[in-house]
């Protein structure tokens, strides 16, 4: 257990290349998407809505579409089933998700200035946490919206979850709910980091190699021997 310890240790204390380096500021960069473009697009066709009614989630906002009307209309027809209307002021994530993935890409700014194989490490492992966390929050907002609905609702339906991906029938609805740029951004942030911690385990994996090989006169006496 100690030589593993002493290697992870070693490992943690490894210096970034530049290649690993500039994979870490692009994925600094990929992150900023999620101030620019929407995280998620939920689109609802019926019979009457041939064209659809579009809502987009962004980090800090709900926004629908043509104009802001889908959101308004969605709303109205929210109301036959008995779900509270989707309003901002119910997702308490706006108010830190803006703020949680600006420390991250400051983390991981750090991360690349300092050029550290546990700085990269840590803001990786928290990114990790984070997305997984955002996921679940926003799966449960979606959970508690289709399960809290009035009783005394014109329309009685069940219990239902909107679909977190994909596509699902509600009443006479088609449901379709998929990821959009933010999100992407945010994937493709976590991927180049996950990669430049490979190029960096495969960089100290060759030099640790390297250091290891027979050279000089004891590289000629093993060739010998081999030959032998």
């Amino acid at each position: 257990m100690r030589p593993l310890l002493h290697a992870f240790t070693r490992f943690l204390d490894l210096e970034l290349d530049l290649r690993a380096r500039g994979l870490v500021l692009l994925a600094a960069g990929a992150l900023t998407s999620v101030y620019f473009a929407p995280l998620w697009n939920l689109t609802m066709f019926a019979p009457q809505y041939p064209d659809g009614l579009r809502l987009d989630i962004w980090s800090y906002a709900l926004v629908g579409g043509n104009g802001g009307q889908d959101l308004k209309e969605i709303n109205v027809l929210n109301h036959y089933i008995g779900m509270r209307d989707l309003v901002a002021e119910d997702f308490t994530e706006f108010h830190w998700l803006p703020f949680a993935v600006g420390a991250l890409a400051l983390l991981t700014l750090r991360a690349a200035v300092h050029g550290r194989m546990r700085d990269l490490v840590d803001v990786t492992v928290l990114m990790t946490y984070f997305s997984a966390f955002s996921l679940w929050s926003f799966g449960h907002r979606l959970w508690e919206y289709g399960h809290t609905l009035a009783p005394e609702a014109p329309v009685t339906v069940d219990g239902f979850m909107p679909p977190l991906f994909g596509s699902q029938q509600i009443a006479n609805f088609e449901v379709y709910s998929y990821p959009q740029a933010a999100s992407y951004g945010m994937g493709l942030s976590m991927l180049l980091m996950i990669t430049a911690v490979v190029f960096g385990w495969w960089s100290h994996r060759r030099e640790t190699v390297q250091q290891a090989a027979p050279t000089g006169f004891a590289a000629r006496v093993v060739a010998t021997e081999a030959h032998r």
